[in-house]
Formats: C-alpha cells, structure tokens, sequence
C-alpha cells in the first residue's frame, strides 16, 4: 500500500512538471542596466574566446521584448557598439567606423540571445527554440529542473540544465553543455527582485567548468512592461 502510494505522488508530481507552469508569461518587455563588478579574464577564456568577447564592454544598456527582440548599447571612450537581435536576424553596428554586419541565425541557435541569458524563461522560448524535458525535482531546493534541448532539424546538440523557482518563475542555475556534451559553464541567478508583478535576476555569477569564477554580472534600473517600441528592433 506505502509503495503504491509512493508511487502516485511520484506521477502525479511528473505530470505537474510541463515547462508550461513555470513559465514567465506576464513579462512584455524590459529595459536595464547591465554592469559587470568583477571578471577573471583567464578563466573566461576557459569557457570560449567567444564567451570571454562579451565581457568586453563593462556596462551596457539593454532593452529586450518578446518575442525574440533584443538591444544591446555600449560605449568604450567616445565609440558606440549597438547589437540587435528580431528573430533569427542579428545586426552589430559602430555606426562612427560606418560599420554595419547582419547575420542569419536560423541555423545557428546557440548564438541567439534571448530572455533565458538573463534567468527567464518565457513562453516562445518553448513555441520556437527550445525541447523541455523534465529530468527530476531538485532534492535540496525541490525546484523542477529541465533539460533544454534545440530540435533536431537544427543540428545543434547544445544542451542546458536548468533549475527553475516555481513561485518567481525565473531560473536561478543554468548549466551550459557543449555540441560534445562536455560542461562550458554554470550561471547562476541571484538576488531577484519584484518589479510591476514580475520577478527578474539582478545578480549574474558565471563559474566555468572547473567552478572556477569567471565573472559577475549586477543589473539596476529595471523597468518592466513600459511599451518599449519596436522601432529600437529595426536594422538600420
């Protein structure tokens, strides 16, 4: 009778753990600040020269909106980098060097930036991008953690664990498996805070696969769901 019964409330919580119930589905748009406090150039090189390039602008203003939209601004002394993405498309501009690059990212999804690169998951990451699978309940956070597959017809075997907060909806670990299964990273999302009736991260911390620290992230002036134009999405 206990092993039946064990063995109900083990199903009946699998079946609860649909991606879809944890989902962040009241987040529209988003604006912030992002800062990096502290990085250890070394160790980010460890997870990819690629990786460590991101963290060359210490701060930038970021604009995001779903789905699919992203803005990243930054300056180094009086020279401006603007990096969009809508959709599948991505643009990097210096508009003083009158440089303008576009790519297709269609078949490359591991270079698409989207609201999970800041500890949310929302509702098209799953419609377009991602495969959830739910893998267990956390046995000291209890929080449900899935593994994030992108579909076969993609050709990109990347994978990501990540732990997701029920109750806030945002994911406060993700870890970052290569094409050859080996671990790149884990992120981790911390401090939260609530602001218009969604959680957001405001703290990322990034160790690299010998949990090693690489780098700090701090994010400030969140401003959530203020109708952010699409017009700031455009390629120019």
């Amino acid at each position: 009778m206990i092993i039946t019964t064990l063995t109900c409330t083990l199903v009946a919580l699998q079946a609860k753990a649909e991606i879809d119930s944890f989902q962040q589905t009241n987040l529209k748009d988003i604006a912030f600040d992002a800062e990096i406090v502290r990085q250890v150039r070394s160790e980010l090189t460890k997870i990819s020269d690629d990786y460590a390039r991101s963290y060359v602008f210490d701060k930038i203003q970021i604009l995001a909106k779903e789905p699919f939209k992203l803005r990243l601004e930054a300056s180094s002394d009086d020279t401006k980098v603007v990096y969009v993405i809508n959709g599948a498309k991505q643009s990097y501009s210096i508009p003083k060097l009158r440089l303008n690059q576009r790519t297709d990212l269609s078949k490359s999804p591991g270079r698409r930036q989207t609201f999970l690169d800041f500890g949310v998951p929302t509702s098209s990451l799953f419609a377009d991008l991602f495969v959830a699978k739910f893998v267990r309940y956390d046995r000291e956070s209890k929080f449900p953690v899935f593994d994030l597959t992108y579909p076969a017809a993609l050709d990109d075997t990347t994978r990501f664990r990540v732990w997701i907060d029920p109750d806030k909806r945002i994911t406060t670990k993700r870890e970052w498996y290569g094409q050859q299964g080996q671990l790149r990273a884990t992120l981790y999302f911390n401090e939260p805070v609530s602001v218009s009736g969604v959680w957001f991260p405001t703290s990322l911390l990034v160790k690299n696969s010998e949990n090693k620290f690489a780098a700090q992230t701090k994010y400030s002036h969140i401003r959530i769901n203020s109708g952010i134009p699409d017009s700031n999405f455009m390629f120019k």
